[in-house]
């Protein structure tokens, strides 16, 4: 009996641990959560492999979608041309407020920006140009129900 409850242990655990390479082994990421009535929305990109995953306003749903290489070439060249490395955070408190996060673990641009506490005035421009990118990959990729 010990035996079995320990291989049926070992099954979940791995089984467990494994739903979750997906959101750890990425190059780019894209996420937003928070708020007062709480959002969750992801975008994970891996070579030309995509999963975007939404929870929020009642709705939940997971999509995994191929990014073609002029889709990347974009993204990087926007990352590129709004000096994605040098955009400043801002250091206020703020509650309640959706915050997003874009993560770049691979080539030029590689780094990790947030508005949790808002960006500096001077990088406002630079990064609302940065999440209309990703935002229309999304809206070009994902068939929401």
């Amino acid at each position: 009996m010990k035996r079995i409850t320990g291989i049926l242990f070992a099954a979940i655990t791995l089984a467990s641990c494994n739903s979750q390479k997906v959101y750890s082994d990425f190059d780019i990421s894209f996420s937003r959560s928070g708020g007062f009535a709480p959002v969750y929305e992801n975008l994970l990109i891996k070579g030309n492999e995509a999963h975007y995953s939404f929870e929020g306003q009642g709705k939940k749903y997971k999509q995994d979608f191929k990014v073609s290489n002029d889709d990347l070439n974009k993204l990087n060249h926007t990352l590129s041309q709004n000096n994605f490395r040098r955009i400043q955070e801002d250091h206020k408190k703020l509650y309640d407020n959706i915050t997003t996060t874009v993560n770049v673990k691979k080539g030029p641009n590689e780094g990790s920006k947030t508005d949790a506490s808002l960006v500096m005035p001077n990088y406002k421009t630079n990064w609302n140009n940065i999440m209309n990118a990703f935002q229309e990959m999304i809206n070009n990729n994902v068939k929401k129900q």
